[in-house]
């Protein structure tokens, strides 16, 4: 293993993003054209794939792989001495979503045997050739139909998949993940910018990634106007046809159902204790003290991705806007992948 050659190329693709994304359409060279292409691609094989947040998932990337952010992710880790075979079966809900893994995977010398979701096909791959190149050829991995031959696994899946995964792993060590998402706890004194900060964290992604905010706390007094006001920025979401079709769907059960909800036309609130909404729907109570608060998320810990709070109110959260922005140390259902790499 050569780590440091590792890093050097994961800086040069971070880089490779970076001039690609600032350039005009004009101005494009042959990477460029390879970069355009794969999202075209990715785009027409999946249509919730946008070309917008295609790009958006690659500018955090690129910002985030610089090397200090790289070494300090590492220095808090041992390396494996033993190389071993992981097997990753990826999601595919939001762009690149299962690209930590591989990094993880890599950088603890290990070999990534990588099942592709069947949504997420093209960018990885070319992601991880250019590392490659630009590592000298020293990242290993595979691509996969059908994981054999591996000492371990981190697969990702629907409750109802990991079930599966959970008993067809079971002999295996494992990290499997289920469903989560994300809540936001609001105080009631949040300015405007802070709300459309909120926005980006409830729709980034059309809301299908776990550390999408679709369930919110707000004071008893809190006026649901402000909330509609600050999502105008994000109005052009209904005009994507499979969001419509999810918004429409909704919208006839719960006027089926004489259930009373909130509507501006492209997103609705519902006063609902679920912690899980329905893609266009965004849960909401009203609290009178944050002890309510505290208790629903520590009963339903297990479920939540992050908090979306101002820090004065004492939870562990992060702040408006910075939902879709993980670091590198921060892990897919709160498990640390990289140590569980370091020990296999």
């Amino acid at each position: 293993m050569n780590i440091e050659n590792q890093v050097l190329g994961l800086t040069k693709v971070s880089g490779c993003i970076k001039e690609y994304l600032a350039k005009n359409k004009e101005y494009y060279n042959e990477n460029d054209s390879d970069f355009e292409l794969l999202l075209e691609k990715s785009k027409n094989e999946n249509q919730w794939f946008v070309i917008e947040n295609q790009k958006f998932a690659l500018q955090q990337w690129a910002d985030l792989l610089t090397e200090e952010n790289i070494n300090n992710w590492l220095k808090d880790y041992s390396i494996s001495k033993i190389t071993k075979r992981v097997g990753l079966i990826m999601a595919g809900n939001i762009p690149l979503v299962g690209f930590h893994d591989v990094i993880s995977v890599v950088l603890s010398n290990h070999i990534p045997v990588i099942k592709l979701s069947s949504k997420d096909r093209y960018v990885i791959p070319f992601l991880l050739k250019k590392w490659n190149e630009f590592s000298e050829g020293n990242v290993q991995f595979e691509f996969v139909e059908r994981l054999e031959n591996f000492n371990a696994v981190i697969a990702t899946g629907s409750n109802n998949t990991a079930r599966y995964l959970e008993y067809y792993f079971k002999n295996h060590l494992n990290i499997i993940r289920k469903n989560r998402t994300s809540v936001a706890v609001l105080k009631g004194d949040e300015t405007e910018e802070e709300l459309q900060l909120l926005a980006k964290d409830i729709f980034q992604y059309f809301g299908l990634g776990c550390r999408n905010v679709t369930r919110l706390f707000i004071p008893q007094d809190f006026v649901i106007d402000r909330l509609f006001e600050s999502f105008i920025g994000f109005q052009d979401i209904i005009n994507h046809n499979k969001y419509a079709n999810n918004y429409e769907y909704n919208r006839a059960v719960y006027l089926l159902n004489q259930d009373k909800f909130w509507d501006n036309n492209f997103v609705m609130m519902k006063e609902d204790e679920k912690l899980f909404s329905p893609l266009s729907v965004i849960n909401f109570s009203r609290y009178s003290s944050l002890d309510e608060v505290k208790n629903f998320i520590s009963e339903n810990e297990e479920n939540i991705q992050c908090i979306v709070a101002k820090d004065e109110l004492g939870f562990d959260s992060i702040e408006f806007g910075e939902a879709q922005n993980p670091g590198l140390n921060t892990y897919a259902d709160n498990v640390d992948t990289m140590k569980f790499l370091s020990v296999i």
